[in-house]
């Protein structure tokens, strides 16, 4: 197997990091590596301590690496937050061939003219998604290679992000060992992977409720329409339970797991557990309709946030389903209630791979599938052999294709 055959995505969440070591084989992906580690030093989806962070990813990559038994040395990074920002833009080329048939260079050449932008000092372009290329006039073509023009412009979608935010996160992936291979919209490659062609042209909203925000990404036209996040989350029903049930953090988040139940009407309650309190060893008896008490109220503004949030959009009335994803959505009673408060058709994404069939698995697996099919020239990022310690230094090896570098050249 070639090193070209491995693709592996880094995820760094509020309360995991989650490596996934993705195979292609004959184009098809195979799930063969997963590592998670608790997150520290992360903060509502923002890194607040470096170090911290950094030891974080270097045992999700460690936990990955045991599994497998390879070497990690590069990944693709994903990203998302307050800071995302969408921006329209046209780039236009003369198609340089003699014979004026389009061919890579030329896409590459307009998607460079449409990367010219005037930017404020303290933001980055992250990506570039194209709508659609015209060809001496002619509109809604997906891929114009092969066709005969003499002008190709692209209308397309700038994605673009804090200066501080994004090297913050480089920082923490080099000093953590490791180099990137490129540095991926979360939202954008989830909603790839779990939204149907339909869905993501009529109008959907994909909602990645994670432990400490909400990620909304509204799809319209064929194409990512709009970003959002909401400084809410699962840790916040995590917090409810601790202050109701008057125990740690730590013994909330067991609760939660194991008997959480978002809405009241489902909750039995003859399902009982103990509860070790605060201060005391004595423990206190509880039933899963007592939890659910606590859950549904903080679940119900959740989704009530999620549908204020699109109308501020101006897509509320353009959506016509909603689909959701994270850790926080594996709770039992959670579709019946976002439907509930939603008033839309809603539906869970889940991946379709052994290993990672549990919806907080759906960013990292999204990276996978979006670099196998729209990153066409990837870059090795693992190489089949024992694992070993990896450097620290972070130092790049030759080998980087010139189109990756033009693609990511602001972040390597």
């Amino acid at each position: 197997m070639s090193n070209s055959d491995l693709i592996v995505s880094l995820d760094i969440g509020t309360s995991k990091v989650r490596v996934i070591i993705g195979e292609i084989s004959d184009g098809a992906i195979n799930i063969i590596g997963v590592g998670s580690a608790d997150s520290e030093g992360i903060r509502k989806g923002a890194i607040v301590d470096i170090d911290r962070t950094v030891q974080s990813i270097r045992n999700a990559v460690d936990h990955a690496e045991r599994m497998v038994g390879i070497s990690i040395d590069e990944v693709y990074v994903g990203i998302d937050g307050s800071h995302i920002a969408l921006q329209s833009n046209h780039g236009v080329v003369a198609v340089s061939n003699e014979d004026r048939e389009i061919g890579d260079e030329d896409i590459e050449r307009v998607l460079q003219a449409a990367r010219v932008v005037a930017l404020p000092p303290e933001r980055e372009i992250i990506g570039l998604v194209p709508k659609q290329f015209f060809v001496d006039g002619l509109d809604s073509i997906q891929d114009p290679r092969g066709m005969i023009g003499v002008r190709l412009e692209v209308e397309c979608t700038l994605i673009t992000g804090s200066k501080a935010a994004i090297h913050n996160l480089m920082r923490c992936v080099e000093k953590a060992g490791l180099r990137i291979a490129g540095i991926i919209l979360m939202s954008l490659a989830s909603g790839m992977m779990t939204l149907t062609k339909d869905e993501k042209q009529m109008g959907t909203v994909l909602a990645d409720i994670g432990a400490g925000t909400t990620t909304l990404a509204v799809f319209d036209g064929g194409s990512l329409a709009a970003v959002s996040t909401l400084p809410i989350g699962g840790d916040y029903v995590t917090s409810d339970i601790s202050y109701g049930f008057k125990t740690q953090t730590e013994h909330a988040e067991k609760i939660k797991l194991k008997f959480g139940c978002a809405r009241t009407e489902d909750a039995d309650k003859n399902l009982k557990f103990k509860v070790t309190r605060v201060g005391s060893n004595q423990e206190s008896e509880f039933n899963q309709y007592e939890l659910a008490e606590i859950i549904e109220p903080r679940m119900q503004e959740i989704f009530q946030m999620i549908r204020q949030e699109v109308r501020r959009l101006g897509y509320l009335e353009k959506i016509n389903g909603y689909v959701l994803t994270g850790g926080s959505v594996s709770m039992p009673g959670v579709l019946q209630l976002a439907q509930a408060e939603l008033e839309s058709n809603v539906r869970i994404a889940v991946p379709e791979y052994i290993g990672v069939r549990d919806p907080s698995y759906t960013n990292g697996v999204g990276i996978i599938q979006y670099v196998a099919k729209y990153v066409r020239t990837r870059t090795a990022v693992a190489s089949r052999r024992p694992a070993r310690g990896r450097s620290q230094s972070g130092a790049s090896r030759p080998g980087f294709l010139e189109w990756v570098k033009n693609l990511f050249r602001e972040f390597i």
